[in-house]
């Protein structure tokens, strides 16, 4: 059993797994309006949908939350599964009362998105599947990176890392108050979280299961994307029955670099009668 209490802080809400870990979340919208899930990229917090809940929230109840090791949520030792990152938003929903949600992930979310609709997909009306892989091995080049990001005083540099492998480089040539601010969600991340995550990363493979998933599907590419690379997007539409494709000229984040092209397919595909 996931459920125990819930409390409010400053506009978060705060719900417990099963496993006894904080979770927060947020919901943006009116009750009567369809619920749509965000999801996040690794390393950030529910916080880099910001600019996108304004617009959203017009026609959905908005759910948004920060995985285990991010954000406002406590961050247990690791490694994380994507079995555990994906019952977290089952029990999430659980916890809301809510049976049916549309889910947009980008990236690590992409990732959680997927693993709901081929596990769960009775929970899930429409999927959005952004910036996103069904497989991102081989494994082993991932210990490396979990290994660093847990010695001290190496945030900073994965920092940098992230920042180059997220936007173009136009924006970083003098870094605008928009990257500046991810760059802070990066540096607030606890390296246990981003090292937790890289191993669900590292041990996740749905490139055939990924065929199992039976909501409409909607899979948005970035065709200058360095990190899920947009052959990535392709297989998993080639994968998912009657996916639609869409590539975005975007690096990673494409919510952010091409915020209204993607608003208007993210709006278009979930508004469909």
């Amino acid at each position: 059993m996931t459920i125990t209490k819930t409390s409010s802080t400053e506009g978060l809400n705060y719900f417990t797994t099963g496993d006894g870990v904080r979770v927060a979340y947020r919901i943006d919208g009116l009750v009567d309006k369809p619920v749509l899930v965000l999801a996040n990229s690794i390393a950030t917090s529910m916080n880099m949908w910001d600019g996108q809940i304004r617009e959203l929230s017009k026609n959905f109840r908005v759910l948004r939350y920060d995985y285990r090791g991010h954000g406002d949520s406590d961050t247990p030792d690791g490694p994380y599964s994507l079995d555990r990152l994906g019952q977290d938003v089952i029990e999430l929903l659980d916890a809301l009362q809510i049976e049916r949600v549309h889910f947009l992930g980008l990236s690590l979310g992409g990732a959680v998105a997927q693993w709901l609709g081929i596990y769960a997909p009775e929970r899930i009306d429409r999927l959005i599947l952004s910036n996103t892989s069904s497989y991102l091995g081989p494994a082993e080049q991932w210990e490396d990176l979990i290994t660093s990001v847990l010695k001290p005083g190496k945030l900073p540099e994965f920092a940098d890392m992230f920042m180059k492998n997220w936007f173009p480089s136009h924006m970083l040539v003098s870094e605008t108050s928009l990257v500046t601010s991810f760059r802070e969600m990066v540096l607030a991340t606890r390296p246990q979280g981003i090292a937790g995550s890289w191993a669900a990363i590292r041990d996740m493979d749905m490139r055939q299961t990924a065929a199992l998933i039976s909501s409409p599907t909607l899979v948005i590419a970035g065709q200058n994307d360095t990190v899920t690379l947009p052959e990535h997007s392709e297989l998993i539409a080639k994968t998912v029955p009657d996916a639609r494709l869409l590539i975005l000229p975007t690096v990673h984040l494409s919510n952010v670099e091409h915020q209204t092209a993607f608003l208007s397919a993210v709006l278009e595909f979930l508004q469909v009668k």
